[in-house]
């Protein structure tokens, strides 16, 4: 559809692709790695002695890294200190963006998990509009679908690299988007039916920012919304962000050419890589949280007190004297007590290098968790 300045605009067909997915032989073989992979991965929770302990920070690595692909600076440990009222080196707007994205996440997953809402445009526009709030997107409508031309690369649509679908067409759009994802006209295999989405999501760009951010999310919701992971840990930002010139010429090669098998392989190939790297930090962290465990044991009197901290810091990985002991209901000198225990041990290190107000960190989790964040963002 052309446009007023000798611009043309996209508009994708519905969603499943026509002509039909040609899936190969080896394409059905990545599908099955993959499908395994995910498999695996929700079957490593069990190793886990409290899922959500884990859960918390991993969600914060996924926030970090699907921020960066948009241009944020912040990293895990920049996110864990904001959230802390940590340090004034922090990126305080680069954090606030990242922070949000993990309240969008868990509001989106609140609402599907208790039966509020399904998966659908006006949940997409909730979450959207949890990820800008308080932002520097705070001025692109947030939570509305866009009434204004957008485009991807340029300085404006007609020297653009794409040019998404007008404002006229996005509801229509969307509105088809929302009928695949409820299986109409046809029921998809989950992550076919994600890939898919994700594409098509990303095409359509229904938002004046954060479109990447919600598409990311998108795979998240629906995976968790299918059954097919019981807690949200696969996250494909890492692959996205160190794959991200072969991640947007087959975005494109879908636009331009229908490519949709290309563009299938890669994200299966990305689910296949994901998740078993996922399952391997997660393996890892459960021994390193054992072995932990075993020093604290071994410390005689006030090894319980020395064991709730860790349990405590499992879950948030940097802490404060003030706020463990507020939490666990225990007076400051017996956490900072504590906390200089499990220092001794080398499980603990403080980071401000202030005398007050200090910060604690879980130091060789935040490493295991740390992997891809701290790389450039291209």
């Amino acid at each position: 559809m052309s446009g007023p300045e000798g611009y043309s605009t996209f508009v994708p067909k519905p969603l499943p692709p026509s002509p039909p997915l040609k899936i190969s032989p080896a394409m059905q073989v990545l599908l099955d790695r993959a499908n395994q992979a995910l498999g695996r991965l929700d079957g490593v929770t069990l190793l886990l002695p409290d899922p959500d302990q884990f859960l918390y920070t991993y969600i914060r690595k996924e926030a970090v890294l699907s921020s960066q692909i948009e241009g944020t600076q912040s990293s895990l440990s920049d996110l864990l200190l904001f959230e802390n009222d940590g340090s004034p080196g922090v990126p305080q707007a680069d954090a606030l963006e990242t922070f949000n994205y993990i309240e969008a996440m868990n509001h989106g997953l609140r609402r599907i998990e208790s039966g509020e809402l399904p998966l659908s445009l006006r949940l997409l526009r909730e979450v959207h509009q949890r990820l800008l709030e308080d932002t520097r997107g705070a001025d692109k409508d947030p939570g509305n679908f866009r009434t204004t031309q957008n485009w991807i690369g340029g300085t404006r649509p007609s020297n653009a690299r794409f040019v998404p679908p007008a404002p006229h067409e996005v509801q229509g759009a969307m509105s088809d988007l929302e009928s695949f994802l409820h299986a109409d006209p046809m029921e998809t295999p989950i992550l076919i039916k994600a890939a898919l989405a994700h594409a098509q999501f990303e095409t359509i760009h229904p938002f004046l920012d954060g479109n990447g951010r919600v598409a990311r999310l998108l795979i998240t919701l629906l995976l968790c919304t299918q059954g097919v992971l019981s807690r949200p840990l696969l996250y494909l930002s890492l692959y996205l962000k160190r794959n991200r010139d072969v991640y947007y010429e087959r975005l494109q090669g879908v636009r331009t050419e229908g490519a949709w098998e290309e563009w299938l392989e890669f994200f299966l190939e990305g689910v296949i890589d994901v998740a078993a790297s996922a399952t391997a930090t997660t393996k890892s962290i459960v021994q390193m949280v054992e072995r932990d465990r075993q020093k604290l044991h071994g410390l005689g009197r006030g090894s319980s007190t020395a064991l709730r901290i860790h349990d405590y810091v499992i879950r948030y990985v940097v802490v404060s004297v003030p706020r463990t002991s507020r939490a666990l209901g225990l007076s400051e000198p017996t956490v900072a007590n504590g906390v200089r225990r499990l220092e001794a041990q080398a499980v603990l290190r403080e980071v401000t290098g202030r005398e007050r107000n200090r910060l604690y960190v879980y130091d060789e989790y935040l490493k295991l968790l740390n992997e891809g964040t701290t790389e450039p963002a291209s």
